[in-house]
């Protein structure tokens, strides 16, 4: 069922509760499950991560990845089952994760939701902006209310999460964003013109974040998926035809998966990752620009 317009939503997955390693099958048929185990940082031991979209999908696994890296992380959704379910079975983290319900379109919500996590936790390590939703539409569908929707959805709440977050981070001196786009608009994808301009838009403002930042110590920078196996993608459009048609572009022919996703994410927000600013950051196994 396609969401409501203004809708933060991502699809239920099931968490994984290992946080350490995962099994991972390919799409060949004839491929050998591989195990993908995190690479541990101990910088990121009892860091402040906040995390947008993080009750479901991509989200979700980047919940538990940071979670698995001894971090405190709160993370916002409005997946509301979803999201304490996930938060409940990962109490066994050093600290486990905290949902805290938030419509990112609402910004006077947002700003609230912020100023809640600073006067918990003090401040903000690591922003990671992930909450998107690829609605596909055609151009006659698209009316100025739905515009203004898909906007709010997809672009808005990064800048403004981001501004909140940074006021946090220069009263310390340090900080990291990700923000996350999308491979789609380098693909030219169908019936999702507002979805890839708000992704391609991202890219400019985590660029322009990163010079206007860098000097006060605070690193941004962009993840871009590729086409990541997720309940909700495998759901509602990737078919066995679309799924050929993703491996036969793709350099590597395996599937990239929420982990592959999670394990980039991680080393760009550790200390390993201290020179990385202002840049786009691919995990498509090599379906763009090869």
């Amino acid at each position: 069922m396609t969401p409501p317009d203004g809708a933060l939503h991502v699809s239920l997955s099931d968490p994984l509760q290992d946080n350490h390693e995962f099994t991972m099958h390919d799409s060949t048929p004839d491929s050998t499950p591989a195990a993908l185990v995190y690479a541990t940082y101990p910088d990121l031991r009892d860091k402040r991560v906040v995390i947008t979209g993080g009750g479901t999908g991509i989200g979700s696994e980047l919940v538990t990845a940071f979670a698995g890296q001894g971090a405190q992380v709160w993370f916002l959704d409005i997946a509301k089952e979803a999201s304490t379910a996930l938060a409940d079975s990962l109490a066994g983290s050093a600290h486990k994760p905290r949902f805290l319900p938030c419509d990112l379109t609402d910004l006077d919500a947002l700003a609230a939701t912020f100023a809640a996590i600073e006067a918990e936790a003090g401040g903000i390590d690591i922003l990671l902006n992930n909450a998107a939703n690829d609605d596909r539409h055609g151009i006659d569908d698209v009316t100025p209310d739905y515009w203004e929707s898909r906007m709010a959805v997809n672009l808005r709440h990064t800048y403004f999460c981001s501004q909140a977050a940074v006021a946090m981070m220069l009263r310390q001196g340090s900080g990291v964003i990700l923000n996350f786009g999308s491979i789609s608009w380098y693909l030219a994808s169908n019936q999702l013109s507002l979805y890839m301009m708000a992704k391609a838009a991202i890219e400019a403002m985590s660029r322009g974040l990163a010079r206007d930042l860098g000097a006060e110590n605070i690193r941004v920078n962009t993840v871009i998926p590729g086409a990541v196996r997720t309940p909700r993608q495998q759901a509602l459009w990737h078919t066995p035809e679309e799924e050929a048609r993703i491996l036969a572009g793709q350099c590597l022919p395996q599937r990239v998966e929420m982990q592959d996703v999670a394990a980039l994410s991680l080393f760009l927000a550790s200390n390993n990752a201290r020179r990385c600013s202002g840049r786009e950051y691919f995990v498509d196994a090599g379906w763009y620009g090869a």
